[in-house]
């Protein structure tokens, strides 16, 4: 019976004191209509605003509400991954805390999980967002798709539902580079997806910009996928063929017009055609070994500062 299942709300905040107490209203009142036991746990991943003072004033007045406060910002991967450590819940529920994962959606997560499924995940079938930014996620999605060694659901977040059992093989993975969508995927069990209307960030400015989408691509890319080193492999195969042709084509002149000038232009062309090819094999073989750095040091994944309302 869904009244004995426990269910943990878990909302990555920063930089969101005026969506914050919507989110708990909205919270609040689906959690009682779905008829369950809940838990609301804020993470507030080093917001400069004022987020804190008003989630200490939500904590205040229903214990149900959990306030785990970072040092300094840890990034939404990780803030999920704090907040998964300290739920009880049979199961979790991950949200962006700037409202734009609607949580009137989570009825229907609840559903498909009491149907058996271990993962019930959210697909953005449209998004409010400029044109430029649809085409992009629209690219990434269908070029990670085809790029990851393990099937991850096209247009689909952070926003889902994951039983218990799932959230603990996600805890213990040891990797600092979260991806959690990735991560979600390669942990298997049953999964469904469940399609939504992503709306626009309610209050403040989003901060995706071109060169953060560009850097999560990168994030995902290179933590599922080998295919940018095979590529620096063929890529090394095409040059070998380009250059041979070129030293049969450079010999074969010499004898057929051999009072013809040489010029230095061929060469310098050459010269900055290859070199371009090896600063970009070796960036790509740097975004691994980056990878592989932060990994060997093994630093915390995150640093909580307080914890307000913490589960026994």
């Amino acid at each position: 019976m869904i009244t004995k299942k426990k269910i943990s709300a878990i909302i990555a905040c920063y930089c969101d004191e005026l969506a914050i107490p919507i989110m708990y209203e909205r919270l609040t009142k689906i959690f009682k209509e779905i008829g369950c036991q809940y838990e609301i746990i804020f993470i507030n991943d080093g917001s400069p605003d004022n987020s804190q003072a008003v989630l200490t004033a939500i904590a205040e007045k229903d214990k149900q509400v959990v306030v785990v406060t970072h040092s300094r910002n840890f990034s939404t991967q990780n803030g999920f991954i704090s907040g998964m450590t300290v739920a009880t819940g049979d199961a979790v529920v991950l949200l962006d805390g700037d409202l734009q994962d609607p949580p009137e959606i989570i009825k229907e997560f609840v559903f498909k999980w009491l149907e058996g499924y271990d993962v019930v995940y959210g697909i953005r079938t449209k998004r409010e967002a400029t044109r430029f930014l649809q085409v992009s996620y629209k690219l990434f999605y269908r070029l990670f798709s085809k790029l990851s060694y393990i099937k991850i659901p096209r247009d689909a977040g952070d926003f889902s539902l994951i039983d218990r059992k799932v959230v603990e093989v996600l805890l213990a993975m040891p990797e600092r580079d979260m991806f959690i969508r990735g991560m979600r995927a390669w942990a298997g069990f049953r999964q469904i997806g469940v399609p939504y209307f992503r709306p626009e960030r309610m209050f403040g400015v989003t901060t995706n910009n071109l060169l953060k989408n560009i850097r999560w691509a990168k994030k995902g890319i290179f933590s599922f996928s080998y295919e940018p080193l095979e590529f620096i492999f063929y890529l090394a195969i095409i040059t070998f063929v380009i250059a041979l042709v070129g030293i049969i084509a450079y010999v074969s002149l010499y004898f057929i017009y051999p009072d013809q000038p040489r010029g230095i232009t061929t060469v310098i062309v050459l010269v900055l055609f290859f070199s371009s090819i090896q600063l970009l094999s070796l960036s790509i073989i740097g975004e691994y070994l980056g990878r592989i750095f932060e990994e060997v040091k093994q630093r915390p994944k995150f640093v909580v500062k307080s914890i307000l309302n913490k589960p026994k």
